[in-house]
C-alpha cells in the first residue's frame, strides 16, 4: 500500500472511542493524508480537535466530493472507525461507491469485509480498483506450540484496564524512543489500525479461537527476526466482559518476557456502551497487576515493569504530573504519559527490566 494518498473516512466520529482508527493512521501512520471526511466536524482541520504533530493542517471536509475536487485528490479511501462489532454503517455504502467510481482503492479495518460484498466487489472489479480488508486472516491455521523464543531477545506486551485507551499508542511510543537511543526494536501489529499502519500483523481479534495463540506466535517470531526487543500490541482487557478472551490469547501466545499496564485515569466503568445500564467497575491496578502476572505465569513466567497512564481526561499538566508520581507510589512501579510527556523515560525503564535478556555479559 506504499505511495498512496489517503482520504479517511470518520463521518461523525472523530472522537476518542470511534475515531481511534483514523487518529492513530494520522498520528502515527506514514502515508500522506490529503483530508478527513466528517461532516459534523466540517470545515475544520485536525488540529481543532487534537494535536498530532506534522498533521495539524489536515483539512476535516464535509464530503467525498470536496476532496475529489483538491488539486491534488486522494489515491485510497481508508475507513477511519472501529465500532463495537465491526460492522459497515449503511449509511456509509453509497460514498464507497463512489469513491469506487471514482478510482479510489479502499482499506478496511471492519469484521465487515467489503470484498466478501457483492455490489462493492462487482463495482471495484468493473473500476480495477483493490478492497483491502485489513482483519481478514491471512497467516496458516496454526494451534500454539509453546516455541521458545529467540536466545537475546525480549518480548514485551501491552495489557490495560480497558479496551481503547492507547495500548497500541504505547507500544509505537516506546518503539520510537527505542530506535532513537539505537535499541533494535519491532513492533508486533495485533489489530487493524497497527497493521495500517505497519504493514504486517494479524488481526487476533478476527482468528479462530483455536488458533490465537499460534497466529500470536507466529507473530511475535517474525519480530524477533528482526529485533532485539519486540514490541507487542495488546487488545482488550483481561476482565472486559466481551473482549477478555483475545487479551489471554495475547499473554498466552506472546508468553512475554514483561509487560507494560496501561491505564486511563478518570475511567470507573468498562466500555460496555452497547448495553445501556450494565456496569463493569475498572480494577484497582495493585491487584490487576498481580492477576496479570498470575495468568501468565500459567504458561511462562512474566510480571509488569511499568504502567503507561493516558492522562488526557486530566486537563491540568501539573495534575497529571501528580497522578503519575502517585501511581509509581501506589504500584512501586515506574509511571508516565508516553504521549504526553514523551517515551523516553519509560522506554529507558523497560529497558533496564528487559536488558539482561538481549545483552551478553563479559567472558560468555
Amino acid at each position: 500500500m506504499g505511495g498512496e494518498r489517503l482520504v479517511i473516512l470518520a463521518e461523525g466520529a472523530l472522537d476518542d472511542h470511534g475515531g481511534k482508527t483514523a487518529f492513530g493512521v494520522l498520528r502515527y501512520g506514514s502515508r500522506p493524508v490529503v483530508a478527513v471526511i466528517d461532516s459534523t466536524r466540517a470545515p475544520g482541520r485536525i488540529g481543532d480537535i487534537r494535536r498530532i504533530p506534522g498533521r495539524m493542517d489536515v483539512p476535516i471536509v464535509a464530503s467525498l466530493e470536496d476532496v475529489l475536487a483538491l488539486p491534488d485528490p486522494p489515491t485510497t479511501l481508508l475507513i477511519g472507525i472501529a465500532p463495537t462489532g465491526g460492522r459497515l454503517p449503511d449509511a456509509w455504502r453509497p460514498v464507497l461507491l463512489r469513491a469506487i467510481a471514482a478510482g479510489l482503492d479502499l482499506v478496511s479495518g471492519l469484521h465487515t469485509f467489503l470484498a466478501d460484498d457483492p455490489e462493492l466487489r462487482g463495482a471495484a472489479e468493473a473500476a480495477g480498483v483493490s478492497l483491502h480488508d485489513v482483519r481478514r486472516p491471512t497467516g496458516p491455521r496454526a494451534t500454539a506450540t509453546g516455541r521458545a523464543h529467540r536466545p537475546r531477545t525480549a518480548v514485551v506486551l501491552a495489557v490495560g484496564t480497558d479496551c481503547g485507551i492507547g495500548k497500541m499508542s504505547v507500544m509505537l511510543e516506546l518503539r520510537e524512543a527505542a530506535v532513537r537511543t539505537g535499541d533494535r526494536a519491532a513492533f508486533v501489529a495485533t489489530g487493524q489500525t497497527g497493521i495500517m499502519i505497519e504493514g504486517w500483523g494479524a488481526p487476533v481479534d478476527a482468528v479462530v479461537a483455536d488458533f490465537v495463540q499460534g497466529t500470536v506466535e507466529r507473530i511475535v517470531e517474525q519480530g524477533e527476526e528482526a529485533a532485539d526487543w519486540v514490541l507487542v500490541e495488546g487488545q482488550g482487557s483481561l476482565d472486559h466482559p466481551a473482549y477478555s478472551s483475545v487479551t489471554l490469547g495475547l499473554i498466552h501466545g506472546a508468553t512475554p518476557h514483561a509487560m507494560v499496564m496501561v491505564h486511563k485515569p478518570g475511567l470507573v466503568e468498562h466500555d460496555f456502551a452497547h448495553l445501556p445500564g450494565r456496569s463493569f467497575p475498572i480494577a484497582p491496578l495493585p491487584g490487576f497487576i498481580e492477576l496479570h502476572e498470575r495468568i501468565a505465569g500459567l504458561v511462562a513466567p512474566s510480571r509488569v515493569v511499568a504502567i503507561a497512564l493516558n492522562t488526557s481526561r486530566i486537563a491540568d499538566e501539573e495534575a497529571a504530573r501528580r497522578l503519575i508520581a502517585a501511581t509509581e507510589q501506589e504500584t512501586g512501579l515506574p509511571a508516565d504519559d508516553v504521549v504526553r510527556f514523551g517515551p523516553d523515560r519509560l522506554w529507558a525503564a523497560v529497558r533496564e527490566a528487559t536488558r539482561h535478556l538481549v545483552e551478553v555479559a563479559p567472558g560468555t
